[in-house]
């Protein structure tokens, strides 16, 4: 259903063309073209390269072959995703409850790579999102609030999504699959309630397809939070995380020490604005907890 063009057998479509990679299925791709979406097998040579087609990748297709991937601006490894404009964390004020940290890892790891990080609120009817909010606008990332009574609840996000490739992940149960319905109707995919048992949803999404926006650009829904390590989307050096934390950068290179890691220093210009209220202490704690965990990364780890 979400293929809506016309698929063309291998073999059908014999001269060069390019286009994007809009889902992976044990071994064979879904590239959108031009010409429509045709069913395509990868040249072995990627294998012995060891480089993976993946969605998101722009390739080009000859006989039913994709034979050349095209460089990559970013990609994620798991789940896999080339070429990302925009992360969109969907949190939930509740059921369940937002889990401070682990979006922060993953805001890091989106400001490593590149990928424009974004926040939206969901249940905001059910539980207060005043000092969630807060705490994302405070460290200039965008915010959205969603409120469903609205009938243009969805119209600023859709706009900034419009024409890019995004990708929507979040802990299972946040209302991922519903928010991608209220964005674009014609996705219509399946949802599932809260498991009361669990304090969790369980996830309906499998596999990672791009799903063709109406107004322009490509959407991924992703599995949830809780089937993620962070180190998994990429390793981040512990001199490389502060960096990673845009509310830092007005701060960083005015400590009494070069290389202060804004952990342990006294005269620290971060542990200053933290104290007076500039920088969020949740974000904070989050900076600090990777750090500690970096520290126990060892140089070769991160050698691909």
């Amino acid at each position: 259903m979400h293929l809506q063009t016309q698929i063309f057998n291998n073999g059908m479509n014999t001269e060069k063309t390019n286009g994007i990679i809009i889902k992976a299925v044990g071994g064979l791709y879904f590239v959108k073209t031009p010409c429509g979406v045709i069913e395509c097998k990868a040249r072995g040579v990627f294998r012995n390269r060891n480089i993976s087609p993946c969605a998101g990748d722009n390739v080009v297709v000859s006989d039913g072959v994709i034979t050349e991937i095209l460089p990559r601006k970013n990609e994620i490894i798991r789940p896999p995703l080339a070429n990302l404009d925009v992360l969109v964390f969907v949190v939930s004020t509740c059921e369940p409850s937002p889990n401070y940290e682990i979006i922060d890892k993953f805001i890091a790891v989106a400001e490593y790579k590149g990928i424009e990080p974004v926040v939206v609120l969901t249940k905001i009817d059910l539980d207060k999102y005043e000092e969630i909010y807060s705490v994302y606008e405070k460290a200039g990332i965008k915010v959205i609030a969603i409120d469903y009574t609205r009938a243009d609840c969805c119209a600023e996000l859709v706009e900034l999504l419009r024409g890019k490739i995004s990708a929507f992940t979040g802990n299972s149960g946040v209302g991922k699959s519903t928010l991608l319905n209220h964005i674009d109707e014609t996705l219509s995919l399946e949802t599932n309630d809260i498991s009361q048992k669990l304090g969790r949803g369980r996830h309906t999404t499998r596999q990672v397809e791009l799903f063709e926006l109406e107004g322009g650009g490509y959407i991924a829904d992703t599995p949830g939070f809780s089937t993620f390590d962070t180190n998994r989307y990429d390793i981040i050096m512990k001199e490389d995380i502060a960096s990673c934390f845009r509310e830092f950068q007005d701060f960083i290179g005015e400590c009494k020490f070069q290389n202060c890691s804004h952990t342990v220093e006294k005269q620290c210009v971060v542990k200053n604005a933290v104290d007076e209220g500039k920088i969020p202490l949740s974000r904070y704690k989050s900076y600090v907890s990777m750090y500690e965990n970096a520290k126990q990364i060892k140089t070769w780890e991160n050698k691909k």
